[in-house]
């Protein structure tokens, strides 16, 4: 065992470790939440990440987005995921799309993946998403952020998630997300993958809502 991976090992046994080594998995967006997806799965030691995002880093994002930097202003986000995961000596784990998510990309994008994680910002988004994993069998991990709230579940393929979070007439009212909340949200995301990954119980279709200003946690079946 590699000695970056060595501190894993206790909370996730060798065997675990060896199988998430051989796991691909697509980070669907590489800003907020995005970014600080792939921080965590590269230092976990996913074999394959397959990060996709069509838009450049801007002023608004430097108050969430982690490589956001004066230094990668106006540049491709998945651009900058790929230079993280060179950063960290991961280089050949990661390989960055530029492109917009859309019903042509995604076949392509998912093709071999065991998962998909949804870092995206739209609602319509997110329903191209998960209709894409179902078609392709791909299990899917929605994580949304609002203000001081992080949300996160593990979809199947035999569910409806996203229609069920965001009915036809949803509206978005508050666009606000503070500088943790994202960072929250992956790291529920990254957890509910990784067990699911290595087998363990995870229930699907079960919303876990963190409230960060209440501190208090929801878990609603749906």
């Amino acid at each position: 065992m590699e000695e970056r991976t060595l501190r894993s090992l206790g909370a996730l046994s060798e065997a675990e470790l060896a199988a998430l080594r051989g796991k691909r998995l697509l980070i669907a967006g590489c800003g907020g939440i995005g970014g600080y997806l792939v921080e965590y799965l590269l230092r976990l030691g996913i074999g394959a990440l397959v990060a996709a995002d069509g838009d450049r880093f801007e002023e608004t994002n430097f108050n969430r987005q982690l490589y956001c930097t004066e230094e990668t202003l106006g540049r491709y986000k998945a651009e900058a995921a790929a230079r993280r995961a060179a950063e960290l000596g991961r280089a050949g784990a990661l390989t960055g799309h530029v492109c917009r998510l859309d019903e042509k990309k995604l076949p392509g994008l998912l093709r071999g993946c065991d998962l998909a994680l949804d870092a995206l910002d739209s609602a319509a988004d997110r329903k191209l998403l998960k209709a894409a994993c179902d078609r392709q069998g791909v299990p899917y991990v929605f994580g949304a952020v609002s203000g001081f709230v992080a949300q996160a579940a593990l979809s199947l393929p035999s569910d409806a998630l996203p229609e069920l979070l965001y009915p036809a007439d949803y509206a978005v009212t508050d666009k606000s997300v503070l500088p943790f909340t994202p960072a929250l949200c992956a790291a529920l995301q990254a957890s509910l993958a990784v067990r699911f990954l290595c087998g363990r119980a995870v229930e699907p279709g079960r919303l876990y809502s963190f409230d960060l200003e209440r501190m208090d946690l929801a878990s609603l079946k749906l």
